[in-house]
């Protein structure tokens, strides 16, 4: 993740309901007991994950040599339409896709997801932990396997803060006072902002102690005084010069400013450890800390987040998909994902491994994690970033205050979501 929000697509079509036709998985499922043909799979990783990834699934194809695994690599920004147009379209969906989090509620109200209940690919389900396994499920079913867990925590250059006589601040109020120490002594700027991407919105609405909305009382929350006071926040952070921002390509910006020491903290997750610790900054690994992301005047939260595996509904290869969604999220592979790139298992039981349970950064996230909030597992869940995010540029620039950003968020769930309040 990795991340940025994509913005919801027009799907053509009807929603597709589990057929043999369809997917890109070819001809089939087993030859003489044997899985055989194509497992076309959708990898929404980063640069500094996908290699891993792409070793990984092709692992999958030693175990069934009669299996071709046909991996392909999506940005993040590209997957969510392109996945909805193919299997809307009934053309071109892959078999298996690595699925966000706020995903797969979405893909399958519209009938795009096989479910796994009952199937190969929930293999030891037990093992799952309970807190990633709840974005996996929708009215009842199971569309997707855990397979790794995250949130955000708050990355910052510990030499830069040495310098600057500083500690690592505990509220947003806290590091815009450090702000100018760091400037005065180091030259660099407090904190980068991701002001193109609703999600990192979220620590700041969590930390005025607000949400989007209640789901289960089918409430909106995000224009509550709460939604308000997280705008001007982020405002005030950026015209007090404690924090630098960008309307474009945050995630690439944000990761070399912190690399470059042009920043001296950014808040970001696991999925960035690896390309963090990449540049010149860190070529020392331990002067990259992480640490809970800073609070606001009510609470500390971040948002949980994660990636699934989800098999589409009409794919020509069900039993080699569902084999594939089990090894990829098996323990095994898990335990691999983590020592190549410190990300965070979905499997209790990789947690006790000595190479995954004294990984350093696996020491900070699985704690923070367990305090994430939960977001609303409902299929417009991911829908409710794209009205945060325009109305975040709108404040940023200029063009409304926070109370008018506050509102036209809320007027724009109460038209998404027409039973909320």
């Amino acid at each position: 993740m990795r991340r940025g929000i994509a913005a919801t697509a027009l799907v053509a079509g009807l929603a597709l309901t589990a057929t043999a036709c369809g997917g890109d998985g070819g001809s089939d499922q087993k030859s003489g007991g044997e899985l055989s043909g194509t497992v076309t799979y959708w990898d929404v990783s980063n640069a500094a994950e996908k290699g891993a990834f792409k070793e990984l699934a092709e692992g999958f194809e030693k175990q069934h040599p009669k299996v071709d695994v046909k991996y392909v690599n999506l940005s993040f920004g590209e997957a969510n339409a392109k996945f909805k147009n193919a299997a809307g379209g009934n053309s071109g969906a892959p078999d298996v896709m690595r699925t966000e989090v706020a995903w797969v509620a979405d893909f399958a109200n519209l009938g795009y997801l096989a479910p796994l209940d009952n199937t190969p690919a929930l293999e030891k389900n037990e093992d799952f932990l309970e807190q990633a396994a709840g974005s996996t499920r929708f009215k009842g079913k199971t569309y997707a396997a855990p397979q790794v867990i995250d949130t955000l925590g708050l990355f910052y250059n510990k030499k830069l803060l040495k310098e600057a006589g500083v500690g690592v601040p505990k509220t947003f109020d806290e590091l815009k006072t450090a702000a100018k120490k760091i400037k005065s002594k180091t030259g660099a700027t407090a904190l980068y902002l991701r002001g193109d991407d609703p999600y990192w919105f979220l620590p700041y609405l969590y930390g005025e102690g607000g949400d989007m909305v209640q789901a289960k009382g089918k409430k909106v929350l995000i224009d509550d005084p709460a939604g308000v006071r997280a705008f001007e926040t982020i405002k005030d952070l950026v015209d007090s010069k404690a924090a630098v921002t960008d309307a474009t390509d945050g995630q690439e910006n944000q990761l070399k400013a912190l690399k470059d020491g042009d920043v001296a903290m950014a808040v970001d997750g696991p999925w960035d450890i690896e390309g963090a610790l990449a540049g010149k900054e860190f070529k020392d690994k331990s002067n990259l800390g992480v640490a809970p992301v800073p609070g606001g005047s009510k609470a500390q939260g971040s948002p949980q987040g994660g990636w699934n595996l989800s098999v589409y509904a009409g794919s020509g290869n069900l039993d080699a998909s569902y084999e594939f969604v089990k090894y990829m999220s098996s323990a095994k592979v898990q335990q691999q994902t983590t020592e190549k790139l410190s990300l965070l298992p979905t499997r209790k039981s990789v947690y006790e491994v000595p190479s995954v349970k004294d990984n350093e950064m696996v020491k900070f996230f699985r704690p923070a994690v367990e305090k994430a909030v939960e977001r609303p597992w409902i299929a417009e869940g991911n829908s409710l970033f794209e009205p945060i995010k325009v109305q975040m540029n709108k404040v940023l620039t200029g063009s409304a205050t926070p109370e008018q950003a506050a509102k036209n968020t809320g007027d724009a769930y109460r038209k998404l979501l027409k039973d909320y309040k």
